[in-house]
Formats: C-alpha cells, sequence, structure tokens
C-alpha cells in the first residue's frame, strides 16, 4: 500500500493531560511514523505516515484523544511524504 502523510491539529484541553504520550504509543501500536508536538496556541500537532487503513485508525483515535483530554475539533491536511524514523514526542 502507498505511504502518505496527514497533519493533523487537536483543538481542546490536550496539554498536560499526556495527549502527546498516549498519541505516541497508540501510533507505535498502529505502526505509524511520525510525531506529536505542543503549539504555542494550546493545540497539538500529530504528523502521521503510514498507509490508508493505518491513518485512518489515527483520524478515529484522535477524534476523542485519551481519557485525560477534551477534543473540540479536529482538522485534518495531507501533506508530502516524508520519511520519520519512529514517532517522536517534540
Amino acid at each position: 500500500m502507498a505511504q502518505r502523510c496527514v497533519k493533523f491539529v487537536v483543538e481542546g484541553r490536550v496539554q498536560g493531560v499526556g495527549f502527546r504520550y498516549q498519541t505516541a504509543y497508540f501510533a507505535l501500536k498502529v505502526g505509524v511514523t511520525g510525531y506529536a508536538k505542543n503549539l504555542w496556541d494550546g493545540d497539538v500537532e500529530v504528523m502521521v505516515c503510514g498507509n490508508d487503513a493505518q491513518l485512518e485508525r489515527m483520524d478515529e483515535y484522535l477524534q476523542d484523544g485519551p481519557p485525560s483530554a477534551r477534543v473540540d475539533n479536529l482538522s485534518r491536511e495531507s501533506v508530502d511524504f516524508k520519511h520519520f524514523k519512529g514517532f517522536d514526542i517534540l
């Protein structure tokens, strides 16, 4: 299957609640690469690279996030493929 990348921006109560760490754990379970990083405005950016099925699983996960978080909005943008080694927390 073709690999592609999607950049998600997650809005809500997503900083200071372990969102990036739990997202990284789920991403590694799914087998995708990329990163999760806090943004200055309180949102979290999640870059995910994988096949269509993997990207769909990550999309479903990010719609709710971990139990400690509250996701108010999730935006999704396709970006050019970039090779990442693993899934980083930035």
